[in-house]
């Protein structure tokens, strides 16, 4: 049975893991590439891109519900084998998507210019970051509603199809980033402003893999069992309240995880282009392994929903176990890689010399993060079957008090100057990881295993 179900969790999470190994390579060709245009505002357009990143993701990341929670809900359907409640979710989150869309698009110019009085960076990296981002905006609709399908790949258990959305996306952007900005034969390309529309037409070409995928593998299979008549109920009030309150809950965790991720850019904007280079550089060598963890999140996400709606507590408490064997084998390899490696990568991203070298004193937190932050991974990934929204805005609402409360309090007793402050901003994001993860295992057996034994 344990080798059964540790097939299981590579089947569903090897295809993840090998589509994620191309989001680093986007968010480091796009570093890269800004790092390589007019060498001298390398610094500039580095700090731009990790500027208007921030912007998008104070945009997406509120919207992560339509993922997270269409996933698990999806899953459990799916345990109980209830292929018409599974097609009712999909058109549920794709319409949800859609007005969110809307209003995305209506809200773009106040959003932008909002953040940028909020961000204390240079002339420089404001201009270059508005630029980046009124052209990336048009990529909201294929971008939100991306959410709602890779959410509804995992909840059906089908990881290929998510595969393959991600290597699509992530392929074009890639190959479209370097044209559109570097060019191609004699012609010059377009400069910044390409990387921001090579993501954009990657967006759309992942929206309409997702389309053919629903019409040639799930039409008969899924929405068969769902007649179009039966949307008006389906986006009744009634219908949608249940999913809106769980989601409300995603939607706050999600707000207070955009609150991390914008603090840390927002801080570290204070202390020059420099400091905001390296944090953009650091915080993608960093991530490099949750792509790997992400894939047996995923796995246990799916897992986790499969066996609570089939009502199955062994197999529930056995994919738990074996999810976080995996995924803490992650964290040992990624130690020894990034102790390794760490000034090739940042070579890899930049050749400014004085970024490189500005950013070494900074590789010991690589060593830290790797095993508090595969346990965060993990967990939301099974909290997320579970559909426990509730305990996951709670752990988020702390992991952001301990942020944001450990940063003032370091800044207040040392009074940093940038190197210290680099060093403050990076033991507040381990902070908060680390407050993620001790919730969450406290919070296992009452919020997980317990309602599945009632």
């Amino acid at each position: 049975m344990d080798k059964n179900l540790n097939r299981e969790i590579l089947r569903l999470s090897v295809p993840s893991i090998l589509a994620n190994l191309t989001v680093p390579l986007v968010g480091m060709v796009d570093t890269a590439v800004a790092g390589h245009l007019q060498g001298g505002e390398a610094a500039a357009m580095i700090g731009a891109i990790s500027v208007g990143a921030m912007i998008f993701n104070l945009l997406y990341w509120n919207f992560a519900f339509l993922r997270t929670g269409t996933g698990g809900l999806t899953a459990q359907a799916f345990g109980r084998g209830d292929m018409h409640d599974c097609a009712a979710i999909f058109w549920r989150a794709v319409c949800v998507a859609a007005a969110c869309s809307v209003f995305v698009l209506v809200l773009q110019w106040p959003l932008c210019k909002l953040v940028m009085l909020a961000t204390d960076a240079s002339a420089k990296v404001e201009q270059l970051a508005c630029q980046y981002f009124f052209i990336r905006i048009w990529a909201a609709p294929a971008t939100i509603s991306l959410m709602a399908f890779s959410g509804w790949f995992v909840g059906m258990q089908d990881s290929v199809s998510s595969m393959w959305k991600d290597l699509v996306v992530n392929a074009v952007n890639i190959a479209a980033s370097i044209i559109l900005a570097l060019g191609i034969g004699n012609w010059p390309g377009l400069g910044f402003a390409g990387v921001a529309l090579g993501t954009v037409i990657a967006q759309y070409a992942g929206l309409l893999y997702c389309i053919l995928v629903c019409v040639f593998k799930y039409r008969i299979k899924v929405f068969a069992h769902f007649e179009m008549r039966e949307l008006r109920s389906t986006l009744s009030r009634s219908a949608l309240r249940p999913f809106l309150k769980m989601n409300a809950n995603l939607f706050g965790r999600s707000v207070f995880f955009t609150g991390i991720y914008i603090g840390y850019t927002m801080i570290a904007a204070r202390y020059g282009d420099t400091a905001l280079a390296c944090s953009a550089i650091m915080m993608q060598i960093l991530l490099i392994f949750s792509y790997f963890t992400d894939g047996f999140a995923y796995a246990g996400e799916a897992l986790t929903g499969r066996f609570i709606g089939a009502k199955d507590e062994l197999m529930l408490r056995r994919t738990v176990k074996y999810v976080f064997i995996w995924s803490m084998s992650i964290a040992v390899v990624f130690i020894g890689i990034y102790q390794l490696s760490g000034t090739p990568l940042l070579r890899l991203l930049t050749s400014d010399d004085g970024v490189v070298e500005a950013c070494r004193a900074y590789l010991p937190w690589l060593l830290l993060m790797p095993p508090v932050g595969c346990a965060a991974f993990t967990w939301d990934g099974i909290y997320l079957g579970a559909t426990r929204s509730r305990a996951l805005f709670g752990s988020m609402a702390g992991a952001f008090v301990s942020f944001i409360g450990l940063w003032f309090a370091l800044r207040l007793i040392l009074q940093p100057g940038s190197v210290a402050a680099m060093h403050c901003l990076l033991a507040a994001y381990f902070a908060h990881l680390l407050f993620r993860t001790v919730y969450l295992s406290l919070h296992y057996r009452r919020e997980v295993v317990i309602p599945v034994e009632k």
